[in-house]
Formats: structure tokens, sequence, C-alpha cells
């Protein structure tokens, strides 16, 4: 009985031998099989990870790619509008060059006008004028050759005429159209020789009597050419031959 026992008991562990190797090796080889599984699954999910980066590279460089046609026209419409603005300084450049040129033309145009209006000859007034100092000048100068012609009996037919008799001023006035008429530097005569009239001496020309204010200055003669003025309020007598000297007078009505 013992033999048998033992054999049986020798199986028994050949048995467990056996089987325990055969139990760990396929414990062994289920855990070896989710490490292989997770090595597996790690490339897939590697791609699986790789797969949208790419497809975001490629987004990326599809709307990089549709970018660069609206850039460009971005940028050609930048460079459309820097030329349209040179094309605006530049007209505005040339505008303001011919409202310089415009400008000068008119400026010139009116020194031109400014010179020729210089050169015109004189207005009718002026030429009035002038007409009456060379008028008057040529009666001044025959005055004084008909003083450097006075003969003898002309100055003692001077000397032996009596002073003159002055009278007040009088306040009476010659109507203006009958002066602007008859009387002013145009209008020249000799009296010839005073009247006594009323005791006071008087001479008469262009249908009024005058009498004297002031005596007969020196040097003046009757026979010489004189002519009634209105001056500051007052009628005087004047001598061509000496314009720095006058007579007082007044008009008697």
């Amino acid at each position: 009985m013992k033999p048998l026992g033992l054999i049986s008991t020798t199986a028994l562990f050949l048995l467990l031998g056996t089987t325990v190797p055969a139990f760990a090796q396929d414990a062994h080889d289920q855990d070896a099989k989710p490490a292989q599984h997770e090595e597996q699954a790690k490339p897939e999910k590697q791609e699986k990870q790789a797969k949208p980066a790419k497809q975001e590279e490629q987004a990326k460089s599809e709307k990089q790619q549709e970018a660069q046609p609206a850039r460009q026209e971005q940028q050609q419409a930048k460079g459309q509008q820097v030329q349209q603005k040179q094309q605006q300084q530049q007209a505005k450049s040339a505008k303001q060059e011919q409202q310089q040129q415009v400008k000068g033309q008119q400026e010139q145009q009116k020194q031109q006008q400014q010179q020729a209006r210089s050169e015109k000859p004189a207005k009718p007034e002026k030429q009035e004028q002038q007409t009456k100092q060379a008028k008057q000048e040529e009666r001044s100068n025959a005055a004084g050759q008909q003083h450097a012609q006075r003969s003898a009996a002309e100055e003692q037919r001077q000397r032996s005429e009596p002073a003159l008799r002055l009278s007040a001023r009088s306040e009476s006035r010659i109507p203006d159209d009958r002066f602007r008429s008859s009387f002013g530097s145009e209008h020249r005569f000799r009296i010839g020789a005073p009247r006594l009239v009323g005791g006071y001496s008087r001479f008469q020309y262009g249908g009024f009597w005058f009498g004297f204010v002031d005596p007969w200055p020196e040097g003046w003669y009757y026979t010489d050419d004189v002519y009634v003025d209105y001056i500051g309020g007052g009628y005087y007598l004047c001598n061509p031959s000496y314009p720095d000297a006058r007579i007082a007078i007044t008009v008697v009505l």
C-alpha cells in the first residue's frame, strides 16, 4: 500500500508541477496581451492624434493660400490708392502753378495798364491848367518886357497921379455866373486911371464899380494888365507881373 501511495503522491506533484507552469504561462500570456494591445494602440492613437494636427496644418495652409489672393488684392488696392493720391497731388500742384501763372499774368496786365494810364496824355482839366499857366507865364513875360519898355512919359504920368482915396470893405458880392464869365485870371484888363466917385477912388469893370481898400503898390502902373479874383472871402486886384502882391478891393453897388 505504501508504494501505491507514494506513486499517487508523486503523480500528484508532477501533475501540479505541470499545471502550475502552464497556468503561470497562461497568466503571463494574458498579462502580456494587454501590453501588446496597448503598444499596438499607441501608434493608432498617435496616428489619430497626428491626423487632426495634420488636418489643422492643411487647413492653415489652405487658409493661407486662400488669404494670399485677398492680401494681394489688398496690396493692389493700397497701391492704387497711393497712385491716386499721387495723381491728385500732382493735379493740385499743376492747378496751383496754373493759378500762380494766371495771377502773374493778371498782375502784369495791371502794371501795363497802370503804365499805359500814366503815359496817357493829361486830362482836359490838367491840360487847361497847364494852358492857363503857360498863358500866365507868357503874359507875365510880356508885362516884364512892357515894364522894361516903359517910357519916361509913362513914369512921369504915373507919378503925377494923386494918391488913392480908400473905401471900407463892403459885404456886396458878384453873382457866381457873372464872376465866372468876366472875372478871374483869364479875364485881364487895364484900369487906365481911377475916378473920384463920392469922394472915393473907383474903377469900373465887367459892369461893376470897385473901390480900393489898400493903397496902390509901388512899382505898379495903371497901364499894367490886372484881374479881379476872389480869395479867402474877399475881392483882390492882382497883377501878373507881381504875383506876390495884391490889393484888397470891394464891390460898390
